[in-house]
């Protein structure tokens, strides 16, 4: 399915940049742009927008406060957070806010294709330099409450291959791809994951594993 992207980011350049890392990719339709958050929220409220790639360093109303503002109105919306900053309070602040997926402007064009690909098919991903901070917050958090590791979840030897890679941050298709199986195969032993472990998406099931030590 055809995906409408909308990329909110100040500088031009980086724009520019991402806008042409989109063009011609086989999932997507349209490509939108905004050079702020109330231009991001405008042109959300006008047009078909499935995926948000958003900067946090926005003029005026930040990343943050525009994602509130966006999944406040809009619940099926992805976001996806781009940003050059892995600071802890925007990270779980961005998580508390809606996201679906935080990446570093680090990230490789390719990696970000693959992110924004498997985010809008469902999926949710974080950098994993920043695995560390979400990992410290849950311990206390309900939101990513986990069971006691002692707890046998009965995942099969390839269940654990599959988790132990989506904790890396691998999409299905990269998944299928190092196992060499099929992208459906590879959609049932998630759905499976997901069951075993009591998780709604990846994101828990990937920090349950992590604090866990399940993999």
């Amino acid at each position: 399915m055809k995906q409408n992207i909308l990329i909110v980011e100040d500088h031009e350049l980086t724009r520019f940049g991402l806008k042409t890392t989109f063009e011609g990719v086989d999932f997507v339709e349209n490509i939108y742009e905004a050079d702020s958050a109330e231009t991001a929220i405008k042109v959300f409220n006008e047009n078909k927008v499935d995926v948000i790639i958003m900067d946090l360093g926005l003029p005026n109303m930040n990343g943050i406060e525009a994602t509130k503002e966006i999944r406040s109105s809009n619940k099926d919306v992805k976001i996806i957070i781009l940003t050059s900053h892995n600071d802890e309070k925007e990270v779980l602040n961005s998580l508390k806010a809606g996201a679906n997926a935080y990446c570093s402007k680090e990230i490789n064009p390719k990696r970000l294709i693959e992110v924004v690909r498997s985010v809008a098919d469902g999926a949710a991903w974080f950098d994993p330099s920043i695995a560390h901070i979400v990992l410290k917050a849950s311990a206390n958090s309900p939101s990513f409450d986990t069971e006691d590791n002692r707890k046998d979840y009965d995942l099969t030897s390839r269940e654990a291959q599959i988790l132990k890679l989506m904790t890396e941050g691998y999409s299905n298709m990269e998944i299928a791809q190092i196992l060499v199986i099929s992208i459906n195969t590879t959609k049932a032993h998630v759905a499976n994951i997901l069951q075993k472990l009591e998780v709604d998406d990846r994101l828990q099931a990937a920090l349950k594993a992590l604090k866990n030590k399940i993999v």
